[in-house]
C-alpha cells in the first residue's frame, strides 16, 4: 500500500514581503506597517524619514515618496514603477538593479547613490543632483534629463537611448563604454570654466572617453504652409 502524501499549504504560499528593517523614525516605521497590512493602496511616505531601513526586493510601484528622506536607505532590486519621488533625499542610497521604469525624480538628490544595473525607462531627471553617483550598467532610455548633474559619476558601461540629455559633466566623469543616442548639448566643466558641447563635438567628446554614443539632431518643428484664403497648415 502507498504512502499517503502530505502536502504542507503553508510551505507553497508565497510569504509576503517585509522589510528586513524598518525605519528608525516612529512615524515612518508606522505608516510603512499600516501600508503592509493594507497594500491595496499605494505607499504614502512624503516628507517621512526612512533612514536606517533595509527596503532591498520591496515593491513600491505608484508609492507617493515626494521629499521623503530615503538617504542610505537599503533599496536594491526595489520596484518603483510610476513612483512619485520629486525631491526625495537618496544620497547614498542603495539602488543596484531598482525598477525606476517612469518614476518621477525632478529635484531629487541622488548624490553618491548606487544605481548600477538599475532600469530608468521614461524616467522625469530635471534638476536632479546625481553627482559621485554611480549608474555602471544602468538603462537610460526615452526619459528626460534636464539640469542633471553628472560630475563625477560613473557610467560604464550604461546605455541610453534618444534621451534628452542636457547634463552637467567634468573631467571625472566616466563615461567608458557608455553607449547609444542622446540629444545634446552637455555643460561640460573643467579648468577653464564651463562651455555646452553638442552635434560632432560631444560625439568626439564621448569617443576620446571610451564612450560610443550617436548625437541625434533635434527635431525640427512641423513646417507650416500656407493658402491664401486659408489658415496655416
Amino acid at each position: 500500500m502507498g504512502e499517503l502524501a502530505v502536502t504542507d499549504t503553508s510551505l507553497t504560499e508565497s510569504t509576503p514581503w517585509q522589510p528586513a528593517t524598518f525605519p528608525a523614525d516612529p512615524a515612518a516605521a508606522q505608516q510603512l506597517r499600516e501600508w503592509l497590512d493594507d497594500m491595496s493602496y499605494s505607499l504614502y511616505g512624503i516628507e517621512h524619514d526612512f533612514r536606517g531601513a533595509r527596503l532591498a526586493n520591496g515593491d513600491f510601484s505608484g508609492a507617493w515618496l515626494i521629499d521623503a528622506v530615503l538617504a542610505g536607505v537599503e533599496l536594491a532590486s526595489a520596484s518603483f514603477y510610476r513612483a512619485d519621488l520629486s525631491g526625495a533625499d537618496l544620497t547614498g542610497a542603495n539602488l543596484v538593479g531598482a525598477d525606476l521604469v517612469r518614476a518621477k525624480l525632478d529635484g531629487a538628490v541622488l548624490r553618491a547613490a548606487r544605481l548600477d544595473g538599475a532600469d530608468m525607462v521614461n524616467s522625469s531627471l530635471h534638476g536632479v543632483d546625481a553627482s559621485r553617483a554611480s549608474f555602471r550598467g544602468t538603462r537610460i532610455m526615452g526619459a528626460s534629463l534636464f539640469r542633471f548633474d553628472l560630475r563625477g559619476a560613473d557610467l560604464t558601461d550604461a546605455v541610453l537611448a534618444h534621451n534628452t540629455f542636457k547634463v552637467i559633466v567634468d573631467d571625472d566623469t566616466v563615461v567608458r563604454g557608455l553607449t547609444g543616442t542622446a540629444f545634446g548639448p552637455v555643460t561640460v566643466v573643467d579648468g577653464e570654466g564651463s562651455r555646452e558641447v553638442g552635434g560632432a563635438d560631444l560625439e568626439a567628446w564621448f569617443g576620446a572617453r571610451g564612450a560610443a554614443v550617436q548625437v541625434v539632431p533635434p527635431r525640427r518643428p512641423a513646417r507650416q504652409v500656407h493658402i491664401e484664403g486659408k489658415d496655416p497648415v
